[in-house]
């Protein structure tokens, strides 16, 4: 869930011309739903709505951008880090529109586009899982429509919010994120980190050693040794311009806190170390997506097997992806996504095989 330490990485990296009248380009009938705006509140705005969230420690705006309009589907969107931003999803408007599929980007509270207030103790799993169930609410999200899509820290938040309110769920989306952080651990250190040149390994170590996280040596070591293999598989001065722009603008407190200062894993007293939810799987009834990539921070093993765990699973595997396989696996990625969700609301089977 390695997503991401962006500030201190700064350093590394609809207009035409036209010498006629353009005429305007008429929707194709049966993509007119898709952009009726009628009875809606947020036409000012192209879609935009803060939306009040109350915390323990007093109420905070949080913002969200709705995109397209289907009244049986509804595609909220979790995004990682913790701290990040919607910004990691701006390829689905390449392919969520042409499907018909209506989504809600959302800046968590703490994320640049909302409120973000000191207090540490709001970087809380549970509270964050109150705060969804708000948002929801407030977008008028429901069992009939309502599909949460969470990836890396989003897909915590995402399996999270379904054990405890997944009765509002008509689907569940877990991209890139397996069930234990602990396993999660285990998987950099015996699996990921062997796979570095050896001289590289040892240098990062050292510094990991010393916890000097925020050195631009182990940072450049980390970004590209690691992340171009495991975060994002493409060099560094190619990638994605919403990408940069969403790792420059990470929250590092929310960050630091939840996900701590390594780049090599959950280390430290981050609040999320032990999280674990292996055992409560079971629990998950609702038609559930498990995306997994060949290349990812995390196993594509245990992501395969979540999806067998949970009562009505798939698994979604993105051979050529890694952590942010939206970016480099997108058809593999988009086409069964897409092809998910067009199947719970038509009601096909979802099990592989069934």
């Amino acid at each position: 869930m390695k997503i991401f330490y962006y500030s201190a990485l700064c350093f590394l990296f609809f207009c035409v011309s036209c010498n006629k009248a353009i005429e305007p380009v008429k929707a194709d009938v049966s993509t007119t739903p898709y952009f009726d705006t009628t009875g809606r509140d947020d036409i000012v705005t192209g879609g935009i709505k803060m939306i009040p969230i109350t915390t323990p420690k007093g109420t905070f705006n949080v913002w969200t951008k709705r995109v397209g309009n289907n009244p049986k589907i509804k595609v909220l969107l979790l995004h990682g880090g913790p701290g990040i931003t919607h910004e990691i999803f701006e390829c689905f408007d390449s392919f969520f529109p042409q499907a018909g599929i209506e989504y809600y980007y959302y800046d968590q509270l703490g994320s640049y586009y909302s409120d973000q207030p000191e207090d540490k103790s709001l970087w809380d799993l549970d509270r964050f899982v109150e705060e969804v169930e708000q948002v929801r609410i407030a977008l008028n999200l429901n069992k009939d429509n309502f599909y949460l899509y969470g990836q890396s820290w989003g897909g915590i938040l995402g399996m999270q919010y379904a054990l405890k309110y997944q009765d509002h769920l008509k689907g569940l989306i877990i991209s890139n994120m397996v069930p234990s952080i602990p396993d999660y651990q285990k998987y950099s250190d015996e699996v990921l980190a062997p796979q570095l040149p050896p001289e590289v390994l040892k240098e990062i170590l050292s510094y990991e050693e010393k916890e000097d996280y925020a050195n631009p040596r182990y940072l450049d070591l980390i970004v590209q040794h690691y992340y171009t293999k495991h975060v994002i598989r493409m060099p560094v001065n190619s990638w994605p311009e919403p990408v940069s722009r969403s790792f420059k603008h990470l929250n590092t407190d929310v960050y630091v806190t939840m996900q701590g200062p390594s780049e090599f894993g959950i280390k430290g007293d981050a609040t999320l170390k032990n999280w674990d939810v292996k055992d409560r799987l079971k629990e998950i009834e609702v038609p559930t997506l498990s995306i997994g990539a060949h290349y990812d921070t995390m196993d594509p093993n245990q992501m395969g097997w979540l999806a067998k765990e949970v009562q009505n699973g798939r698994f979604l595997f993105c051979p050529q992806g890694s952590h942010l396989s939206q970016f480099d696996d997108q058809e593999v990625f988009f086409s069964g996504l897409i092809d998910f969700i067009k199947d719970v609301d038509q009601g096909n089977p979802i099990q592989a095989g069934s």
